[in-house]
């Protein structure tokens, strides 16, 4: 058995782009040294990128957030530059959406190859939730954990929020 870290929407967009704020930047180097750790360990890393195009505005999150971001192509869109190198190797999920299915998917099909499934980055009151919470209910039996350090917000009360709200549902937050 092995681990599987989730690395969630470290892209440039969220960090210093159009939905950037305060100390996003804060968590990169956490983020990195977690990344190696699990590598390091032979433990498997992939990671998620929110994508959208540019119907963006006429789709049911541009129309409830009206700030176009991650536009497959652009700057937004990628990676931040301190985590592209060491995430290159790993399996990506692009998701037009919060929570991705198609991750879902994955760790349902490999649920019986992992300890523990832990998510980190942002942003912690949407789309780490969401994946948190796709990911308890595809390996129920697997503990799912977030850090808290490794994860944050632009609303600093949601964020802590959403980790009450975590611990609720029996997803392991440090």
């Amino acid at each position: 058995m092995g681990r599987l870290l989730v690395v969630v929407d470290m892209q440039n967009d969220f960090v210093d782009g159009a939905l950037g704020f305060e100390g996003a930047d804060g968590i990169i180097e956490g983020i990195a040294k977690r990344i190696q750790e699990y590598k390091d360990a032979g433990d498997e890393v992939v990671y998620t990128l929110d994508t959208h195009f540019e119907n963006y505005p006429d789709t049911q999150e541009g129309r409830n957030l009206p700030v176009p971001h991650c536009i497959k192509g652009s700057e937004g869109h990628a990676l931040v530059p301190a985590l592209k190198d060491i995430l290159t190797d790993c399996l990506c999920f692009e998701k037009p959406t919060f929570g991705s299915l198609k991750l879902g998917n994955y760790i349902n099909s490999n649920a019986d190859k992992y300890d523990s499934i832990e998510l980190c980055g942002l942003v912690s009151n949407i789309c780490v939730i969401s994946n948190a919470v796709i990911a308890k209910a595809a390996a129920p039996e697997t503990q799912i954990i977030v850090d808290s350090a490794l994860t944050d917000s632009f609303d600093k009360k949601l964020d802590q929020e959403t980790y009450d709200i975590m611990k609720g549902v029996q997803i392991t937050v440090l």
